[in-house]
């Protein structure tokens, strides 16, 4: 005869934090398809209300658990640029530790891009979005980051660059958690999988990232 293992019993306060956690055991395990708010309690071992309680809906602790992504990408950047003095190579760090937070977090990832999913009107993903936007904008820019809440005000020739920059990293993200770059590694001999050949772009001064220190010259 079996018995019903016993509730989870939680701390005040601590429930939120165990169903991002279900949620994202989720999420690694069954995709984005799987999100809903009962395969999510059940991972929890509590009610099936108790989502609805604390989110609202799914489409709530999908979007607080795409923040959890943001919030984790944006100290990936920082940490990397941090440890990088040469303003060029702040900025290829903090594009290896995009690509490689994709690369290793690719369900976390598709999931932070997929608006259909998630609402980026909700407080904590405009938060944690901007955060990482900051650290762009700030390594990009050469700037000090600004602090949560703080306007970023930018130029119309640091915004294109900024967006130019970006654009280029989430490609190479994009492709490469799609596995769209195999076969150009199955007839390049010097690549032995797709991260070598997207790290040796990111190092190359002609394909890397945001390399233009300076106003561009004519040829």
């Amino acid at each position: 005869m079996t018995t019903d293992a016993p509730p989870k019993r939680y701390h005040h306060g601590s429930l939120p934090e165990a169903l991002l956690a279900a949620a994202e055991a989720v999420l690694l395990r069954d995709g984005i398809p799987g999100l809903g708010l009962r395969a999510i309690a059940r991972e929890a071992g509590v009610s099936h209300t108790a989502p609805k309680h604390h989110f609202g809906d799914t489409t709530g602790l999908v979007s607080e658990l795409a923040a959890v992504g943001f919030r984790r990408l944006t100290e990936a950047m920082r940490t990397a640029a941090q440890e990088s003095a040469d303003a060029r190579e702040r900025r290829n760090a903090i594009a290896h530790a995009y690509v490689h937070f994709a690369h290793d977090n690719d369900a976390m990832f598709g999931l932070m891009f997929r608006n259909e999913k998630i609402d980026m009107q909700r407080p904590a993903l405009i938060e944690a979005a901007g955060g990482a936007m900051r650290v762009m904008a700030a390594i990009i820019g050469a700037r000090p980051e600004t602090s949560p809440g703080t306007t970023v005000s930018l130029g119309g020739a640091e915004a294109m660059r900024i967006t130019s920059a970006w654009g280029y990293v989430h490609g190479l993200a994009v492709l490469l958690i799609d596995q769209r770059l195999r076969g150009i590694v199955k007839v390049t001999p010097e690549f032995d999988n797709p991260i070598d050949l997207v790290d040796a772009t990111l190092r190359d001064v002609r394909f890397g990232f945001g390399v233009d220190d300076g106003p561009s010259k004519a040829v």
